[in-house]
């Protein structure tokens, strides 16, 4: 067999033209596209990377700023509890001292008004005492209350001795204005010239009077000048009286507490019969 070797050589060239066409447009485009992907690949790879780093640090930052949250909210809750805790007890103190002013006042109120029911009470008492002085004075002795109160007051300015009377002796000297006399009925002329004689002989000089009527006083007579006083009135014996039956009250109290018997004033004591009042005002 003969060999055409025109033909081998065309086929040979014909073989290299194609592989120098298949890798100039075939192999090429191809390596060059897988390169490219491969970059694409690895560019992405190292996004995504970048993109995990940065999520994990958004991650941990949140992280952290959610824990730091939550200690502001508790900090803030504890806080907010104290200041309720706090207010709690500030309206507590508040309706406390409230409340005990209110109860002082109320008591305060009901003893204003036991004494304001004790004075009607002993007034009332003092006034029906008067009455019955008076009436009693004039069937047995033909004199009336009024002028016995006179004649009390005046011996009671007669009888006074020692420091007491020299130093309303002064008072009087020294006094720039009448010396005023109070009662609780209004003197006749009679009774007024007895007082000023009275006066006048106890103190050895002629002493201006200024007579005045205090119904307050109910059954008395007093004498004031320059913040002395000397006075006579039925109410010292009622006092006495109220004291005698305070301590029987006190003596009760007593006996339902403990055992033996009670101690009561005796009969005829100074508790029974008060002395006339002469006293600094």
């Amino acid at each position: 067999m003969l060999i055409d070797w025109f033909t081998v050589g065309a086929q040979a060239l014909n073989f290299l033209i194609l592989v120098w066409l298949l890798k100039r447009y075939l192999y090429k485009p191809i390596l060059d596209a897988l390169d490219a992907r491969e970059r694409r690949i690895a560019a992405e790879l190292a996004d995504a990377d970048a993109k995990k780093s940065e999520a994990q640090e958004e991650r941990d930052l949140f992280l952290h700023k959610n824990e730091q949250f939550d200690e502001q909210r508790a900090a803030l809750m504890n806080e907010a509890m104290e200041e309720v805790k706090a207010e709690r007890r500030r309206l507590l103190d508040e309706a406390r001292t409230a409340a005990d002013a209110l109860s002082a006042k109320r008591q305060e109120a009901l003893r204003a008004e036991a004494d304001n029911l004790n004075d009607a009470i002993r007034r009332k008492t003092q006034q029906e005492v008067f009455a019955i002085a008076r009436k009693t004075l004039k069937d047995l002795a033909a004199v009336s209350l009024e002028e016995r109160m006179t004649e009390m007051f005046v011996q009671q300015v007669r009888t006074m001795k020692g420091g007491t009377k020299e130093t309303l002796a002064q008072t009087l000297e020294a006094a720039s204005e009448p010396v005023l006399v109070r009662s609780a009925y209004g003197l006749s002329g009679e009774q007024r010239a007895t007082i000023e004689q009275a006066l006048t002989e106890t103190f050895s000089a002629d002493i201006p009077l200024r007579f005045e009527t205090a119904p307050s006083l109910v059954s008395g007579i007093e004498l004031i000048t320059n913040g002395q006083k000397i006075a006579w009135s039925i109410a010292d014996y009622l006092t006495a009286m109220e004291k005698v039956v305070a301590s029987l009250h006190q003596d009760k109290d007593l006996v339902d507490t403990a055992t033996g018997p009670p101690t009561t004033p005796k009969a005829g004591s100074k508790a029974d019969k008060p002395k006339p009042e002469t006293q600094r005002q």
